[in-house]
């Protein structure tokens, strides 16, 4: 007796084992389904762009003693003087320029701890303008400057596109439409249709040289041309029928 009712038990849970396996069968063949009902495509659109804003960051320098930091403070209110002059003659609006606190930096001497302190004093100049051509033939001919006696040194010119955002806003849509056609492309090649959108994510902007094609997963935004090209990419997801 007490056999046939461990039979019995065994059988019970060997049902209930076949049940809940079925069931979970079942599911998961549903969201295969599923699956096999969506498509999932990347699009993309790109524009030309022309910069209309450029930035200049520059600098100049003074080292001095310990001693002799008040001539230097002296010598860097002329060298200003100076540089004012230099913008002032190439007719650049004095609003456009930008002078940061002065830096105050001690230099260390790592073999020879002898003598007194050395302190480089540093000014950083920024400029903004419209003026793209103007402000790029200015910045390689900067011998006024020189001339004058100033330690000066010049960053590389950044160009940026000041109207990004809305352009981005113009490139998601474009970017959707070619998602479209790319998802179009591939259901018929399956014999189906595409449906409705069922989610969207817009990817990062590239902002690249003309003709590059160093994009990065997080983004880029190149400083270095005039000419640029804006890119943007779309990952969505369409029902098939």
């Amino acid at each position: 007796m007490e056999n046939k009712n461990h039979l019995e038990l065994m059988a019970v849970i060997l049902g209930i084992c076949l049940i809940i396996s079925s069931v979970w069968i079942g599911n998961a063949f549903y969201k295969v389904k599923g699956l096999d009902n969506t498509l999932s495509v990347t699009g993309s659109a790109k524009k030309q762009v022309v910069s209309d804003m450029v930035k200049w960051r520059s600098s100049f320098t003074r080292v001095v003693s310990e001693g002799n930091l008040k001539e230097g403070y002296a010598q860097m209110e002329k060298d200003i003087i100076i540089i004012k002059k230099f913008f002032a003659d190439n007719k650049i609006d004095e609003k456009l320029i930008n002078f940061p606190p002065l830096d105050v930096t001690q230099n260390y001497k790592y073999n020879d701890n002898s003598g007194s302190r050395e302190y480089t004093l540093r000014q950083s100049i920024e400029l903004q303008s419209p003026d793209i051509k103007g402000i790029t033939s200015l910045a390689k001919n900067t011998k006024q400057i020189a001339q004058g006696g100033v330690i000066f040194t010049s960053d590389a010119l950044e160009y940026y596109y000041s109207k990004l955002s809305d352009l981005r806003v113009t490139l998601l849509g474009d970017a959707v439409k070619d998602a479209v056609s790319r998802a179009d492309v591939i259901a018929k090649s399956s014999g189906k249709k595409v449906g409705s959108i069922k989610s969207a994510s817009m990817g990062v902007v590239q902002v690249l040289p003309v003709n590059s094609i160093e994009v990065s997963d997080y983004g880029t935004y190149d400083t270095s041309s005039i000419n640029k090209e804006v890119m943007v990419t779309v990952r969505a997801m369409f029902t098939m029928k």
